[in-house]
């Protein structure tokens, strides 16, 4: 559950920007859209090696 201190007299759009910002750093929405389909677990660690591959090469790229 996520708790929102909000100061008396804060604006409610800033109150909703940071519950936002809030939401979205727990990975709910992420987890959600996940969920609602399976993917195999071969499936998953190729993604994720691509992944890891597009991102050293991006590094190298840096230097």
């Amino acid at each position: 559950m996520i708790i929102m201190p909000i100061k008396e007299g804060e604006n409610i759009e800033r109150a909703l920007k940071k519950f936002k910002r809030k939401y979205e750093k727990t990975g709910v929405i992420k987890e959600l859209r996940a969920r609602q389909y399976f993917t195999k677990p071969s499936v998953r660690n190729r993604v994720q090696k691509l992944k890891a591959i597009y991102v050293q090469s991006l590094q190298r790229e840096e230097e």
